[in-house]
């Protein structure tokens, strides 16, 4: 089980200081321990402007007292858990995520997964009905392996892939064309509520639940010469599918726990989370990414504002959205120009790189860690900058202007 075998990703910095208190971070919940011996009730109450009620001592308490240094990422072996731990551990163990849209190793679907796992979730997925023939036995025979391997060398493990079509809601809505597909022939309970629904009954609960899902019909297509219907499927398995994912998982989604102590006192702070993926052709002009696709971004991250309101206020739910930069997966060369665009983002973004699959995993393992308690209805853009930019600084039009820079 990933939960297990798993080791956790750590993010180290510098002591936070908060009086002389002492702080430990500990399976899945973070604990703020304060050495009695070391600090007096009075003086902490004085220095955090803290009352002897609970009540004004819990309202008056902010994490804002933290001061932080500069962040790294590094592995935490499963064998260092009893030994001293610095810095902020990203520390899923005992969590339960489901990833929607894994059908091979290569994607941020995977990545996300991994990262997940390193942190010590327990990892389930659900793979396009067409795709899981193909990615099971992959799976199953070794081909994703070397894929798996973990920061500390252990291998991610899957506990479950469900067949899913996050297009279909429920079975009324699948047409017969597709009942009788032969690409969807031996699968069953493949619809969103379907899987919802197994799932819950296999395990009960989720505190995780990753979207990453989206196809666009006629994304070659400029938009003027994309059809009603090819809009419309864009939007459909690109943007509605996570209202529906979150519409029929937020029953299972435990809300999570963040633990503060202080002397006697213990507050829970509870967050479940999810997380999408977007793109930067949302809000800005990518020719060459159409048939509706730049629209059904744009629908996602408006959705991840109003779902994160919908999502806090009922169900205590964080709900945050990552903007990729361009990846060259196999789903993305299906677009026909992810190179260009790569190599485009390693002439013009501020970090000259090309942009790894584990970094925008990793970004989801902090944002469905505690760490990001306070982060909802936000766009993270992990795209080495590239959004931040106005301007193509290839462009010739500046060969004048002694831009610093690598020549790739």
């Amino acid at each position: 089980m990933a939960a297990t075998a798993a080791s956790g990703l750590q993010l180290a910095s510098a002591r936070p200081c908060i009086a002389s208190s002492r702080r430990v971070f500990k399976a899945g919940a973070a604990n703020l321990d304060v050495n009695s011996k070391a600090v007096s009730w009075t003086k902490l109450a004085s220095a955090c402007h803290l009352s002897q009620s609970l009540e004004p001592f819990w309202r008056s308490f902010s994490l804002s007292s933290f001061k932080f240094n500069k962040v790294v990422t590094k592995a935490m072996s499963e064998s260092s858990e009893n030994k001293p731990v610095s810095g902020l551990p990203i520390d899923l163990k005992g969590k339960r995520a489901f990833i929607a849209g894994v059908a091979d190793d290569n994607g941020y679907g995977w990545a996300i997964a991994k990262s997940l796992a390193a942190a010590g979730a327990e990892i389930l997925v659900g793979t396009w009905v067409p795709a899981l023939n193909i990615f099971e036995t992959s799976l199953r025979r070794g081909k994703f392996d070397e894929s798996r391997v973990l920061p500390d060398g252990s291998l991610m493990e899957i506990t479950k892939v469900y067949p899913l079509d996050a297009v279909f809601d429920n079975p009324d809505d699948v047409p017969e064309d597709i009942k009788t597909n032969k690409r969807y022939a031996g699968s069953a309970n493949w619809t969103v509520k379907e899987v919802a629904e197994s799932v819950k009954q296999d395990f009960g609960s989720i505190d995780i639940l990753v979207h990453s899902l989206a196809n666009g019909p006629e994304v070659s297509k400029p938009l003027l010469e994309t059809s009603r219907n090819g809009y419309l499927a864009a939007l459909s398995a690109s943007s509605y599918s996570y209202v529906s994912l979150l519409k029929h998982f937020i029953p299972l989604m435990n809300p999570g726990m963040f633990i503060v102590r202080l002397i006697l006192v213990s507050y829970q702070i509870k967050r479940g989370s999810s997380i999408s993926l977007t793109y930067i052709a949302s809000e800005r002009i990518i020719p060459g990414y159409g048939g509706g696709m730049s629209s059904a971004k744009a629908a996602l991250e408006s959705d991840t504002r109003v779902l994160a309101f919908e999502a806090g206020r009922k169900h205590k739910i964080r709900v945050n959205t990552i903007s990729a930069g361009p990846l060259r997966s196999r789903a993305a060369k299906a677009i026909g120009f992810i190179d260009t665009m790569i190599e485009y983002s390693i002439a013009n973004a501020p970090l000259q790189k090309e942009l790894s699959a584990d970094e925008v995993g990793n970004a989801a393992a902090f944002l469905a860690s505690p760490l990001a308690s306070a982060i909802t209805g936000a766009i993270i853009y992990v795209d080495n900058g590239l959004n931040a930019m106005g301007v193509g600084v290839d462009s010739p039009i500046f060969k004048d202007l002694n831009i610093p820079g690598e020549k790739h």
